[in-house]
C-alpha cells in the first residue's frame, strides 16, 4: 500500500516538473519579416521629384517636397506629397489635372530620396551605453544593434528588452532576452531587423 502511494506521489511530481519545464522553455514567436517596408517607398520631406505629364511638357517639372510635406505644380497649385507612394501621388495629380488637361497621364519619379535615410533606420534606446539611430543594413540582428550601442549599462534589465515593429499598420511588441543572448548564447530572440525597428532596454527596478 505504501509503495503504491509513493509511486502515485512520485508520478505526480514528475509530471509537474515536466509541465513547468515545458512552460519555461516554450517556443518564442518570431516577428514576421515586413517585406512591404522594403518594397514600397513613401515620399518624405526633402525628397526631389520629377513629375511627368504626358504630352504636357509645360506642366511637367522637377519639384522638391517642402518642409510642410507639400509640392507645387502649375495648374494644380499645392498638393500633399509626403507620406504617399509615387503611385498614390500620381493618382492624386491625375485627378487634380482632370479639369485642365484631357485624359491626363501622370508619372512620379523620386530623383533624390533624401528622406530615405530616416525611413530605413533602426534605433536602440533605454539603458544602453550609447543609444543609437543607425542606417539599416541587410542582415542586421538585435545583437548587432546592441553591440553598436556599447551593450547594456549597469542599470539595465536586459531580459526585459523589447523589439517594436510596425506590422500591417500596427505596432507589435516582441520580447528580447538580452542577458540570455549575450551571456548564455541563447539566440532565440536574436531577431533579424527590418527598417524602422526600435529596440528598447528598460532599467531594472531598485
Amino acid at each position: 500500500m505504501k509503495l503504491n502511494v509513493f509511486r502515485a506521489s512520485f508520478g505526480f511530481w514528475a509530471l509537474l516538473v515536466v509541465l513547468l519545464s515545458a512552460c519555461s522553455t516554450g517556443p518564442i514567436t518570431q516577428p514576421p519579416a515586413t517585406k512591404e517596408v522594403l518594397a514600397e517607398y513613401h515620399i518624405g520631406v526633402g525628397d526631389s521629384l520629377r513629375i511627368n505629364v504626358w504630352r504636357n511638357a509645360e506642366i511637367s517639372s522637377d519639384v522638391p517636397v517642402r518642409p510642410d510635406g507639400m509640392i507645387s505644380l502649375p495648374l494644380v497649385g499645392d498638393i500633399e506629397a509626403a507620406g504617399r507612394t509615387t503611385e498614390e501621388l500620381g493618382a492624386a495629380l491625375t485627378t487634380a489635372l482632370t479639369d485642365y488637361v484631357r485624359n491626363p497621364q501622370v508619372t512620379v519619379i523620386v530623383t533624390n530620396p533624401a528622406s530615405s535615410d530616416y525611413q530605413r533606420r533602426v534605433r536602440i534606446t533605454g539603458a544602453v551605453q550609447n543609444p543609437q539611430s543607425l542606417p539599416y543594413r541587410d542582415g542586421m540582428t538585435v545583437l548587432d544593434l546592441v553591440l553598436m550601442a556599447g551593450g547594456p549599462n549597469e542599470f539595465a534589465s536586459p531580459n526585459k528588452a523589447k523589439l517594436y515593429r510596425r506590422v500591417e499598420g500596427e505596432v507589435k511588441v516582441y520580447p528580447i532576452h538580452l542577458e540570455d543572448l549575450i551571456e548564455k548564447g541563447k539566440v532565440q530572440t536574436n531577431y533579424s531587423l527590418q527598417p524602422s525597428d526600435i529596440v528598447t532596454v528598460p532599467e531594472r527596478a531598485f
